[in-house]
């Protein structure tokens, strides 16, 4: 018994719708899908036209033909004649050189330094009349 109460079980349990959890978009896709599937069965389309007899077909219709209209005359374009080419070998363009300028650069000499050495310069030394005389700057 247990094994038949399992074996049902295992059978319906794939049976059983599961709870969907779907976004908004989701939901409107399926609900469209099951639209289309819809309509097809009930207007007899796909594979459920095979319920309905087969429509008949009917042919197109001749096209209409309709006359060209009547030919415009217009005087010919006047033909127009270039002459012909003339070749004539160019003159020859002779194209002198500029003249070349080649100037020295300039020397440039530094003087040599000079070296001038300054007159010695004497200092006498003599006791002036301010010395001893309590005049003299260093003995106030």
């Amino acid at each position: 018994m247990k094994r038949l109460g399992t074996a049902l079980i295992v059978a319906v349990l794939p049976l059983l719708p599961a709870s969907a959890w779907a976004g908004s978009s989701t939901d409107a896709a399926l609900g469209l899908g099951a639209f289309a599937v819809f309509n097809q069965i009930l207007g007899g389309t796909g594979i459920f036209a095979g319920l309905t007899p087969a429509r008949p077909v009917y042919a197109a219709p001749a096209p209409v033909y309709v006359a060209p209209p009547p030919p415009v005359y217009v005087q010919p374009a006047p033909i127009v004649v270039a002459p012909r080419p003339v070749y004539v070998m160019p003159r020859p363009v002779y194209v002198t050189p500029r003249p070349v300028y080649v100037t020295p650069r300039p020397v440039y000499v530094a003087p040599r330094p000079v070296y001038v050495a300054p007159r010695p310069v004497v200092v006498y030394r003599s006791a002036g009349p301010a010395h001893g005389h309590g005049q003299h700057r260093d003995h106030r």
